[in-house]
């Protein structure tokens, strides 16, 4: 329960930085350094130029209503934007984090070959495939949101990958460290789930209710539960 805890309690702490600095993006980043370099003074424009924008100004006095419904529109895209790349960013995290102690929990597998009777080849290796198969699900939770961002399909499936690149590193750390890594196993596994719950809580469920998929998603839910038992119980 600690663990897990402090897993929800670590993605709660990013998006509240995220939500206080107002970066949500990398793009962000860059937004903001354009805008400090390009800064100049509106009324000077209104002045000065008499093409498209003073055209919409005279527009403003006749349809005001239209003007300010363009500009509330473009705001409210612009929110949606933000707060979809914020979802993103939590999703990555979160599934980054996740992967650590999956590979640890591999490593010690390896690593502990032979230390005791239930530690044999076999029970590693039905571990090992256990957490590869889940790991699709989790790539594709990664470059689908990517790819609906604008990202390419080629970009998307590679952060995709990046984000389980920590899981085979953690590994080589679990089978070289099993004798410090398995005591704190547990609350490892724990975090990463803590994590991974928090996400699906906060953001996923509430963005699948309000797009019309929440029947889409709560099925999808029970068969990914449905399957990964019956992995539990065929693997061992």
């Amino acid at each position: 329960s600690v663990g897990f805890f402090l897993g929800a309690a670590f993605v709660f702490g990013a998006d509240l930085v995220m939500s206080s600095t107002g970066v949500t993006s990398p793009l962000d980043i860059i937004d903001k350094k354009i805008e400090t370099d390009s800064e100049s003074p509106l009324p000077e424009q209104g002045l000065h130029n008499s093409g498209e924008s003073g055209l919409r100004l005279r527009r403003g006095f006749g349809g005001g209503s239209e003007v300010y419904s363009i500009g509330e529109q473009e705001r409210e895209e612009e929110i949606k934007k933000k707060d979809s790349w914020r979802r993103i960013v939590l999703l990555i995290v979160a599934v980054t984090v996740h992967n650590i102690p999956e590979g640890l929990a591999v490593g010690v597998g390896f690593g502990a070959i032979g230390r005791t009777k239930s530690a044999t080849f076999e029970s590693a290796r039905n571990l090992a495939l256990g957490i590869g198969i889940q790991n699709f699900p989790e790539g594709i939770a990664v470059s689908l949101p990517l790819k609906a961002a604008g990202f390419s399909t080629a970009k998307s499936i590679w952060y995709g990958q990046l984000s389980g690149l920590v899981e085979p590193i953690a590994g080589v750390l679990g089978a070289a460290l099993v004798g410090f890594i398995v005591p704190i196993l547990p609350y490892a596994l724990a975090f990463a789930a803590g994590a991974m719950v928090y996400v699906v809580v906060d953001d996923i469920i509430p963005e699948a209710q309000s797009e019309g998929n929440g029947k889409a998603a709560s099925w999808g839910a029970i068969v990914g539960f449905i399957v990964m038992m019956s992995l539990d119980v065929a693997l061992g």
